[in-house]
């Protein structure tokens, strides 16, 4: 989301002096001509595939099954779209994120670098964008939506920008190791259960509160929504995020660090190959790790409700598969814009210069989903949320996007950041 939105033009080098070696003055955002179109672009695609995910949580007056998180009920098309969801983007958006943000974290630090910035400086300005993501992040769950994420990797970026951000490549890959280690042992102990004990249903609990409510979409009074915001918003944050670092899921996050180190995204066509592998290998085993819970989700397989729930082995599947999926998107897109600024035609700019728009201003329209979202949907505002189902809520959310497309690309036409980027940085630098 804000991987690189925070990234500002600034000042010259300050001069020479006795006391010491020159300084300059941190610099700020990323100067047009910096600019790259796969991290923009990818970003700006992220927003699609966030925006409907989010999807199911405003659908509060549907059933819920074991899984807790997409609803049971509706027709065919609505069973598609529910099964689409679960194989291509749960579990599988959050780890894109997670990769583009740390890349562009890092491309931050290396820019304020080369522009002659001291280290403890660019350190300083870099917690202090933590602080503010997770000030946003706790004011936006608070007020509007309760499963917000900014402020989730507003505290990652705390903590790994703290520990692994000045680390070299060789502390980056251990610690990788080591993250996906605990990953896959975290992933095969109900996988082992379920083996030993020769049940699907050994680990798991279908009876466990929809995780939907955490949202409070239904509540008709916005005072007692936001009190369930506020408890959901502060543990994603301050229990989910530090219990993610316990868990190795931090790996895509220094995934991200390593890549921006060799400008994969910037320049694509030096690492084609890479690119490649990752999307024709990343791709098909994520879909593949949510198949099978969308099959039983649809009633196409036959498979006990413990095995289904958040803590049941097929969302395990469905965890250790997406972050290979989240990589795949990343390179896909990728190889996408190689491709696109080879082409002597270039039909479409105008597309692709709109959602790499929607990219350069990520928080901005981030936050506008849910300024649509939140008064349109949920009880305490115009309820729409009640009478709408899966198939539905995906065009509504489509709709959402294109609103913030068409934003994004207007205020690129007119040369201007998005407001809460245009904040941010105020805010970051200072001036």
């Amino acid at each position: 989301m804000t991987a690189e939105t925070t990234n500002d033009t600034g000042s010259d080098p300050a001069p020479a002096t006795a006391a010491g070696p020159p300084t300059a003055a941190p610099r700020g955002a990323v100067r047009p001509s910096e600019r790259a179109l796969a991290p923009d672009l990818a970003r700006g695609l992220m927003l699609l595939f966030i925006v409907l995910s989010n999807t199911a949580f405003h659908l509060w007056a549907s059933r819920y099954g074991p899984s807790g998180w997409q609803p049971v009920n509706g027709g065919r098309l609505d069973r598609a779209v529910q099964f689409t969801m679960i194989t291509v983007l749960d579990l599988r958006v959050y780890p894109l994120f997670a990769f583009l943000f740390g890349y562009g974290m890092t491309q931050l630090f290396l820019r304020q670098k080369a522009a002659g910035t001291a280290e403890r400086d660019v350190v300083r300005i870099l917690r202090r964008r933590s602080l503010l993501l997770i000030v946003i992040g706790l004011l936006h769950s608070g007020l509007l939506m309760a499963g917000d994420i900014v402020g989730y990797y507003g505290l990652l970026s705390l903590a790994l920008g703290w520990l692994f951000l000045r680390r070299g490549d060789r502390a980056l890959k251990w610690w990788m190791w080591i993250g996906a280690t605990l990953m896959a042992i975290s992933a095969a102990q109900p996988v082992v259960t379920v083996l030993l004990q020769g049940d699907l249903g050994a680990v798991g609990d279908a009876g466990a509160e929809p995780g939907a409510e955490a949202y409070a979409a239904g509540e008709e009074s916005w005072l007692a929504a936001a009190g369930t915001r506020v408890v959901t918003g502060a543990f994603v944050t301050f229990a989910a995020a530090p219990a993610s670092l316990i868990g190795g899921a931090y790996v895509v996050f220094l995934l991200g660090f390593w890549a921006a180190r060799r400008r994969i995204l910037e320049e694509p066509g030096q690492h084609l190959r890479l690119l490649r592998r990752t999307a024709l290998i990343g791709v098909p085993v994520g879909w593949l790790g949510g198949l099978p819970a969308a099959l039983a989700h649809v009633g196409a397989i036959d498979v006990p409700g413990d095995a289904q729930s958040e803590s049941g082995v097929l969302t395990a599947l469905r965890e250790i598969t997406g972050g290979a999926a989240g990589l795949g998107y990343v390179a896909a897109v990728a190889l996408f814009a190689h491709w696109w600024t080879r082409r002597p035609d270039r039909r479409g700019a105008r597309a692709v210069d709109a959602v790499s728009a929607v990219g350069k201003r990520s928080l901005s329209c981030y936050l506008t989903h849910s300024l649509i979202f939140a008064p349109l949907l949920a009880a305490w505002g115009l309820g729409l949320g009640e009478h709408l189902t899966s198939a539905t809520m995906a065009l509504v959310a489509v709709g959402v996007w294109l609103v913030t497309v068409a934003g994004a690309y207007a205020l690129e036409r007119a040369g201007r950041r998005g407001p809460a980027e245009a904040l941010l940085r105020r805010l970051m630098y200072r001036s």
